[in-house]
């Protein structure tokens, strides 16, 4: 719980003489430095007011009353002040002040609209959410919950005093706590923004405390396998039918660009015939619910084919857990003498950028197909290689014809 300073000082208005000669008794609530005035209602005569013991002088009846007001509002100020303090981890001047006048304006805290924010995303899992994205922002969640406890020993905090020293302390607490990395950091502090906003627009936040808060994503080089990591891998005969198994399904995501939940969700229904008479894979992005079509290449139909009415439930292929699929990943890379971080995601990489924008294939055809939303994203997946340019360059080079020297 964090400490604070806590003052309450009763002050004569010795400027002020109403008609009767008394001057009225203002409260002054100090607390941190900062402070409240308001009006005790009580008056006394100047000579009567004892300024450093804040209390008035005399022996009769009347100056002992007067004085039992004012020490009990001190005692209902005080009673206030460790009340808030009980319940917020912390107190303002200005919350004392409003607790003793009764002001009850809407106040709702952190943790109560945080909770709510993530019921409302909760219901909307399968409609416009995914269930993996609805896990990033529960552990969101914890992560501000035990930042609040570990900086500032609080369970909770009003949102109108959440300031901007709040967001940055936030975010140093996530990159030195868990070693977060600019772009994981990013997506934390853009998914408690989300909760910010929800308050700014239910009128529970007058000022927002992201105002003059910057965090950028850093462009990062994801990696791809070129066409020889790629042969090397279709070509290898494994003992395992583990490892052969784990081979095609990510062979069959560098033809596809799909991710990973998307694949495992892949069914027979999932395969049409179109317009152009060829099988096309139409489906739906779990994580962003965006229409995905996909022309099925050679190699992909024919790990289809390969597994063709084994499974039960239209399954297309066998199709283990994501952290498993990572896992033997490894084992293949080392067998087969690739020397990259092989993880099933680089599958998605490598269809955009050795796959089809290497090939040609224009970005526009390569974010429609990878179900994007918009282009810069497939931009930060895809990598124009150096063959791309030389291919490129020679093309060029050839249509100069006669302008060169």
């Amino acid at each position: 719980m964090k400490k604070s300073t806590f003052k309450v000082l009763f002050l004569i208005r010795r400027n002020q003489v109403n008609k009767d000669g008394k001057c009225a008794i203002i409260i002054k609530i100090t607390v941190d430095g900062e402070y409240e005035r308001l009006n005790s209602t009580l008056s006394i005569e100047p000579d009567l007011w004892d300024a450093a013991a804040s209390k008035a002088i005399g022996r009769s009846s009347k100056i002992a009353e007067f004085n039992k007001r004012i020490e009990d509002m001190r005692h209902v100020l005080k009673e206030h002040y460790y009340d808030l303090l009980n319940r917020h981890g912390y107190v303002t001047a200005e919350m004392v002040k409003n607790a003793f006048t009764g002001v009850t304006a809407k106040e709702e805290s952190l943790v109560t609209l945080y909770l709510q924010h993530l019921e409302d995303t909760k219901k909307l899992i399968g409609i416009s959410k995914a269930n993996p994205t609805y896990q990033k922002y529960e552990r969101m969640y914890r992560r501000v919950v035990e930042f609040m406890k570990k900086k500032y020993n609080i369970t909770d905090i009003p949102l109108r005093e959440i300031k901007y020293q709040f967001i940055v302390d936030l975010e140093f607490f996530l990159r030195t706590e868990y070693g977060y990395s600019q772009n994981t950091t990013y997506k934390c502090m853009k998914f408690f923004k989300q909760v910010i906003n929800k308050a700014i627009r239910a009128g529970l936040i007058f000022v927002d405390p992201f105002n003059g808060y910057k965090i950028s994503v850093q462009r990062v080089d994801r990696g791809f396998l070129t066409e020889d990591d790629l042969k090397k891998m279709m070509d290898k005969e494994f003992a395992s039918k583990r490892l052969e198994h784990v081979r095609d399904i990510f062979v069959f995501a560098c033809f596809t660009g799909l991710a990973y939940i998307d694949l495992a969700n892949l069914r027979v229904d999932n395969i049409q015939k179109m317009f152009d008479g060829r099988l096309w894979i139409v489906t739906h992005r779990q994580k962003t619910n965006t229409k995905v079509t996909v022309p099925l290449l050679p190699p992909a139909l024919k790990i289809l084919k390969k597994y063709e009415g084994k499974y039960l439930d239209g399954q297309l292929m066998p199709i283990i857990t994501n952290q498993k699929l990572n896992c033997y990943l490894k084992e293949i890379a080392d067998i087969c003498g690739i020397e990259k971080n092989l993880t099933f995601h680089l599958a998605r990489h490598t269809f955009a950028t050795t796959m089809t924008l290497g090939k040609g294939v224009p970005i526009e055809s390569v974010s429609k197909m990878l179900g994007h939303t918009n282009i810069q994203t497939t931009q930060i997946y895809a990598r124009i290689t150096n063959s791309k340019i030389s291919q490129d360059m020679e093309n060029l080079a050839k249509n100069l014809g006669d302008l060169n020297f």
